[in-house]
């Protein structure tokens, strides 16, 4: 079923959004300060081409140490395109929500809403990854407590 909705969402939109987001990340790669951006960019591009099957998540739940400065970057992305970014895919998941066969569609779309908006600090799994990331952290915080 995940082959067949991401060669829909490819032929749909998924091949601009892929090309869009990797200009975006070449255009951020001309400077030093914008190669963080640029790389979350690349990443986001390669997601966007093929989303089902997959999601982005938090780089901490797979027992990823957070970047110094990653607060802070995600914060100048909000305020220089994060905020616009995110309205954009909002207002295409709405759009797409609006007719029943594109609610797939709208789903990717809410999501790139999501990660757009701080896409520093994270990476793209497949969904049983998830879970599993997940359980293992829950299970580490239990561990913790019962230490402390």
């Amino acid at each position: 079923m995940a082959f067949v909705l991401n060669l829909i969402w490819f032929i749909l939109g998924g091949l601009v959004l892929c090309i869009t987001w990797f200009l975006g990340g070449l255009i951020m790669c001309i400077t030093v300060i914008g190669i963080p951006f640029g790389v979350a960019c690349f990443r986001i591009a390669g997601f966007i081409a093929f989303p089902f099957g997959k999601d982005i998540i938090d780089a901490r739940l797979l027992g990823e140490k957070r970047i110094t400065g990653t607060a802070l970057m995600n914060f100048l992305w909000i305020v220089l395109a994060g905020i616009w970014l995110a309205i954009s895919h909002a207002i295409a998941a709405v759009l797409c929500f609006i007719t029943i066969i594109g609610i797939p569609l709208a789903v990717i779309h809410a999501r790139m809403a999501r990660v757009s908006f701080a896409p520093l600090g994270k990476r793209i799994v497949i969904k049983s990854e998830v879970r599993e990331a997940i359980k293992y952290n829950t299970r580490a915080k239990i561990e913790k407590r019962k230490k402390a």
